[in-house]
């Protein structure tokens, strides 16, 4: 049950100065930061992360996306973080996103509008899909050296 996952703050989270909001609402919800970097992705690297979208519509876009700016790499730990993270995170169309969830609540995309400008979805986070999604893009971002141990409140009052 204890589990990590990926977070990034993508470029428009960044340039749009929510990175600390972001980052508030995980921690706020039990989540602890183990690994957190700044990081400016090259075509390369954002092809790998994005692997497993190759050969799909978006995939372009996607890779584009990432390398437009910096972005904010986190690794969160707790009790089902996948899923939590992506509870937090809302739906990956900002426009059907729930409001209370991150982008219900600071963005507006919508796939008909970047599809028909022909640019990416503004959709401020990526957070891995699942457990074996997670354990992969860690491994991409974060060498061991760079994870961290430590007690915190969360583990007296949630674990």
């Amino acid at each position: 049950m204890l589990e990590r996952t990926l977070v990034l703050v993508k470029p428009d989270g960044v340039q749009r100065s929510l990175t600390g909001e972001i980052i508030s609402r995980f921690e706020k919800a039990g989540l602890k930061i183990v690994g957190m970097k700044m990081a400016w992705a090259d075509r390369k690297f954002a092809e790998e992360h994005y692997s497993a979208h190759k050969g799909k519509a978006f995939y372009k876009s996607l890779v584009g996306f990432l390398t437009e700016g910096p972005v904010v790499a986190m690794v969160l730990e707790g009790l089902h973080a996948v899923d939590v993270v992506r509870k937090l995170t809302g739906a990956t169309e900002p426009r059907t996103a729930a409001p209370g969830t991150i982008r219900g609540d600071y963005a507006h995309h919508s796939y008909e509008y970047t599809d028909k400008k022909g640019i990416p979805i503004k959709n401020l986070i990526h957070a891995s899909g699942d457990r074996k999604d997670a354990e992969k893009e860690i491994k991409l971002w974060f060498t061991l050296k760079e994870m961290h141990s430590y007690k915190s409140v969360h583990d007296v009052h949630v674990l």
